[in-house]
């Protein structure tokens, strides 16, 4: 089957391409948390008042009927009895009533707040409402040091660094950080902070580009090493078709596809804004360069991509979106987009035969955006 970029199938679908809807740019993304200047010394009409003291009156005698319930239920606890219905409900009716802050801008899912297991069911909590990896000082340490390679060694190794977050027993590591190499952003994760721009970038010394080409500077190490492997070893010249896509480019970009292709195929092949691995700075496209470099579409049965799907994870790197994999990952097969994870990680994934993120981390499939 054709691929959905390729022209004539573009030129096929056009009349049913279907207009994007509107997304917010990062300067929208701001303006829509903060409140205009203007607004800040403006007088409203007295019943605008009198309606916010209702409000305020109304959540405080919701939050004393919490604390009496409280100390209702605790009393219960005390002579054995059970408490009295509706406590629970007034205190969830009192944290609305507050108004308790709420995710997100965008048209995007809420995000799993529950750690799943490998099976996508539910998994047990560990004894102590936490596990065993994150109630270790050193890991803790780690973690919140920033290091992500010293993390993983704490926690005992890649694999069992994987393990604990698969069966759901390291709640303290978040899939959603944008700033770490292990961060998991697809269809139903958006990235935190939605709107990230990595720093610092560069660009691969010794790396032909065709366009744009800058990345974090980790990763920009990383696929020298492996441009140079290659050379090396006999599988040709690799190149960089695009590497960071900020949150404001990666709008254009998906409207374009829609505007090609219509949503659902669009969907396909292109991430909306805040879902897209290009803004991590950790994923990269790649094509072939023997005579000059071709395109991502052609890379895809060169010797560059049977090298690269053999030999990535050596540096850190893993072609993300596999092919018969739509189903997981909710993209089409892209042997050119390569992802970066670390060489700790990477080595566990090909070593452990894993095929998606979503299967290595033990989280559902992502097929489809909630709405």
């Amino acid at each position: 089957m054709a691929h959905p970029t390729h022209p004539e199938t573009r030129r096929s679908r056009r009349e049913r391409a279907t207009a994007a809807a509107p997304l917010p740019t990062r300067r929208e993304l701001r303006e829509r948390t903060q409140a205009p200047p203007a607004a800040r010394g403006r007088r409203h009409p007295p019943s605008v008042y009198l309606r916010r003291r209702l409000i305020v009156g109304g959540a405080a005698v919701l939050v004393v009927a919490g604390m009496v319930s409280g100390a209702t239920g605790i009393a219960s606890l005390v002579s054995g009895s059970p408490p009295a219905a509706g406590g629970s409900a007034a205190v969830a009716s009192g944290e609305a009533a507050a108004g308790m802050p709420r995710a997100t801008v965008l048209p995007a899912p809420a995000q799993t707040a529950i750690p799943l297991g490998a099976d996508g069911a539910e998994a047990e909590a560990a004894p102590g409402g936490g596990g065993a990896v994150c109630d270790d000082p050193a890991f803790r340490e780690a973690l919140e040091s920033g290091s992500d390679s010293e993390a993983i060694a704490a926690a005992g190794g890649p694999e069992a660094f994987r393990s604990a977050i698969s069966s759901g027993t390291a709640p303290c590591v978040d899939l959603r950080a944008a700033d770490r190499t292990w961060v998991l952003v697809n269809k139903t994760n958006a990235l935190d902070p939605i709107d990230y721009w990595p720093e610092p970038q560069a660009r691969a010394e010794g790396v032909e580009r065709t366009s744009g080409g800058h990345m974090r500077a980790d990763v920009a190490a990383a696929l020298s090493q492996l441009v140079s492997a290659a050379r090396d070893e006999g599988a040709g010249e690799i190149g960089v078709n695009s590497g960071f896509r900020s949150y404001d480019l990666q709008v254009a970009t998906y409207r374009n596809y829609v505007g090609e292709l219509g949503q659902s195929n669009a969907d396909l092949t292109s991430a909306r804004p805040g879902h897209s691995e290009h803004q991590t700075g950790l994923a990269v496209d790649v094509v072939a360069c023997d005579d000059g470099c071709g395109t991502i579409e052609g890379f895809g049965g060169t010797p560059q991509s049977d090298w690269v799907a053999a030999n990535a994870h050596r540096f850190g790197f893993i072609v993300r979106y596999g092919d018969g994999d739509t189903a997981t990952t909710g993209y089409e097969y892209e042997p050119w987009h390569l992802r970066y994870i670390g060489p700790e990680l990477a080595g566990a994934y090909a070593s452990g035969g894993f095929r998606t993120l979503e299967d290595f981390f033990g989280m559902p499939p992502a097929p489809d955006y909630a709405d």
